[in-house]
């Protein structure tokens, strides 16, 4: 296996790897993992691999999950199809900044993404480093978030667009989560800035003598808070840009970083199927 970075701060590509293969070798797996965990998104090219393969090679770091709206294959639980066409409606979540499913108590450890088809040009995704992100932030930033927590909701995001009766149905299956604002890595031990713009939605115990003085404060300054730390993900020299081809596949730290997929390619199809790993508790 070759490693190849792509940038100074964020994603690898790794060559010479077949990960149907990858599946049944322990020691191939420990070398992705140690790439997955420096890199935080790593990519692999022309895998002609099946669905099952697909799904065997993600159950090796953990179980899968299903989407709660957009659910699975049904015939490989756990493998969800993100199809978009020219008739497709108008995309309301993917085009955000976000980590996978942080509206879950235990949001997912990694995501498994194959490309299937995509566009002649357009439909790029972008990753970005949110342990760099939280350890640029200024002393006196990192200091006043330490202590924060933050809720995460469903509701706000893939609900947002649907009718009352549905989207409060799906806040009472799934209800809101809440995270620490800088988290740290079970593996590495890192801290990550672990809030973003599709799912956070106010900070729950920012109201402290310490930062709210009259009870006006506590709405603008938490607010404006919480929108300074999600625009980190935004830095591009925090960032890498990945071209899709057929084949492609892309396994990225969901506790790590946060992606965005371009939505720059209409009116052309583009098919991905992405498997998503059981993560752990953030606290």
């Amino acid at each position: 296996m070759q490693v190849h970075p792509l940038s100074c701060s964020i994603g690898a590509e790794l060559s010479n790897v077949h990960l149907g293969a990858a599946a049944e070798d322990d020691d191939l797996l420990a070398e992705i993992r140690r790439a997955l965990l420096k890199h935080r998104v790593i990519f692999f090219r022309d895998q002609d691999i099946s669905r099952a393969e697909h799904v065997a090679f993600a159950r090796r770091f953990g179980e899968l999950e299903d989407h709660p709206v957009v659910g699975s294959h049904p015939d490989h639980p756990g493998l969800v199809q993100i199809y978009k066409t020219p008739d497709s409606p108008l995309e309301r979540n993917e085009n955000s900044w976000h980590s996978d499913a942080t509206w879950r108590e235990q949001p997912p450890m990694g995501c498994v993404l194959r490309c299937v088809e995509c566009p002649p040009v357009g439909g790029d995704t972008m990753w970005v480093n949110m342990v760099m992100a939280y350890d640029k932030l200024p002393d006196d930033i990192k200091a006043k978030i330490e202590p924060l927590r933050a809720r995460h909701s469903i509701e706000s995001s893939f609900g947002a667009a649907m009718p009352i009766d549905k989207r409060l149905a799906l806040k009472a299956k799934y209800p809101d989560a809440e995270h620490p604002v800088v988290r740290i890595h079970p593996e590495t031990g890192e801290k990550i800035l672990f809030v973003n713009s599709s799912f956070t939605t106010h900070f729950t115990n920012y109201n402290t003598p310490a930062n709210v003085r009259y009870g006006l404060d506590k709405s603008p300054g938490a607010a404006q808070l919480l929108n300074y730390l999600t625009s980190q993900a935004m830095i591009p020299e925090y960032q890498v840009r990945f071209r899709w081809q057929k084949n492609s596949v892309a396994f990225w730290d969901n506790r790590s970083t946060q992606h965005y997929a371009v939505m720059d390619y209409e009116p052309c199809h583009r098919r991905m199927e992405r498997t998503a790993i059981i993560g752990g508790p953030t606290d």
